[in-house]
């Protein structure tokens, strides 16, 4: 008879998009990863176990078993680790839940969709071009680049500063309890109580 019990299959992926390494982690671009570093501290957990190309960990989000991921592929190829991490677990695109930085909205926003396309984000590009578009998805806003001429790289590398940062986290706190909600299938419910 073992003494331990062999833990649950996850039900479901929620991932939190950024780029590894300590010069990135308070620019606009790792909301993702604040995002889901939130989360654990919420529940207690770690994520660093390195699997899939990613930092990953396992939560209890609305009594479903989820797989935590922190891809270490940078941004740009964040659709590798999913892949191989829902392949691995037979969890479809419907059930990989992605949280990651949106420059439409500003600050405190969050926006909430069951699918679509990219909108010109290179890791959500990757998601799509790994596992198609109907995976849901909570956009995190990180504000607008100041002008026109502005170059978006050097936007979405940029450092957020204090008030930004205050806005952000209480926007991840709206995230994570819509993603308690979204794992249970009640997306409806989460756009229209945290979604904007």
């Amino acid at each position: 008879m073992p003494f331990f019990k062999k833990p649950s299959q996850p039900q479901w992926i929620v991932a939190g998009l950024g780029n590894p390494g300590r010069v990135y982690e308070l620019t606009r671009h790792n909301a993702g990863f604040l995002c889901l570093d939130l989360l654990a501290d919420e529940r207690s957990v770690k994520i660093n176990k390195l699997k899939f190309h990613a930092l990953t960990g396992f939560a209890e989000l609305g009594g479903q078993r989820c797989l935590l991921m922190k891809p270490n592929t940078y941004m740009n190829l964040s659709g590798e680790a999913l892949r191989e991490a829902s392949s691995f677990y037979k969890i479809p695109p419907e059930r990989v839940l992605a949280i990651f930085d949106d420059v439409s909205f500003p600050p405190g926003v969050l926006r909430i969709r069951r699918q679509g396309s990219d909108g010109g984000h290179k890791g959500a590009k990757s998601l799509i071009q790994h596992l198609g578009q109907s995976f849901p998805r909570i956009k995190l806003g990180v504000g607008q680049k100041p002008h026109s001429d502005y170059d978006i790289k050097d936007w979405v590398l940029s450092t957020m500063n204090r008030e930004e940062l205050l806005l952000l986290r209480e926007a991840c706190g709206s995230a994570v309890k819509a993603a308690e909600l979204i794992v249970q299938g009640e997306i409806d419910r989460a756009m229209s109580r945290y979604g904007k």
